[in-house]
């Protein structure tokens, strides 16, 4: 798909409560416990939040149910540290507001972020504050939006559905992009171990490494840029 059209993302539900999408047969999240996972992948697989700094810019492919997003929030505000943070989401099927507000039930604690994001969602805002971040959103293929961007990224979180079922987000030449694009000393962490993810990584500057992953999952992926 172009860059310029952009298609709603197409869902079923597992107990109602978690968003499978249709396109790829490939769940939002975990079926165990969603925000654990993306805590544990994402921010502890960044070592974030003790990382967290003003100015600090984290990218993500694969905004998702803005999970990641909120959870980057509510850690900032936690650190109660001065200044701002940034965070670009690249997303090339968004969710309807509908659907976003009912996977958002199932994570009561993070009411008021959500409340926030959906009505800038609804609005259909592009760069909005969420609590101290600062959020920009991308929509459109990630093969052509994320090597445009003209950012570059302190930590990735790289979120897209499996590469076995999503190959597109994991190619070579758009892993190769986000090294482009993040700062040395910068960090990525994903729930993928596949090999040939892993090989893509160390080939766009990254130091890989394989380590434990989340629930029943045995390993992830995290990498830092030297």
């Amino acid at each position: 798909m172009s860059a310029s059209r952009t298609q709603k993302a197409d869902l079923d539900w597992r107990d109602g409560l978690v968003p499978v999408s249709r396109q790829f047969q490939d769940p939002y999240f975990s079926l165990a416990d969603g925000m654990a996972e993306s805590r544990h992948v994402f921010l502890a697989g960044n070592r974030l939040p003790e990382r967290l700094t003003d100015g600090f810019q984290v990218a993500e492919l694969g905004f998702g149910t803005g999970l990641n997003a909120m959870l980057l929030a509510q850690a900032w505000a936690g650190e109660n540290r001065p200044g701002r943070i940034s965070y670009t989401g690249f997303e090339a099927f968004p969710m309807n507001p509908d659907d976003m507000a009912q996977a958002h039930r199932a994570w009561p604690n993070l009411a008021g972020l959500s409340e926030s994001l959906i009505a800038e969602w609804r609005a259909g805002t592009k760069q909005f504050a969420l609590g101290g971040v600062d959020v920009t959103l991308v929509f459109g293929d990630g093969r052509q939006t994320m090597p445009a961007w003209d950012g570059v990224a302190d930590a990735w979180f790289l979120d897209g559905f499996s590469p076995a079922k999503n190959p597109e987000l994991w190619e070579p030449d758009l892993l190769r992009a986000v090294g482009e694009h993040t700062k040395s000393g910068g960090t990525f962490a994903t729930y993928s171990a596949a090999g040939h993810v892993r090989s893509s990584l160390a080939d766009a500057g990254f130091e890989v490494e394989r380590t434990n992953g989340f629930g029943r999952k045995r390993h992830m992926t995290i990498g830092i840029k030297y």
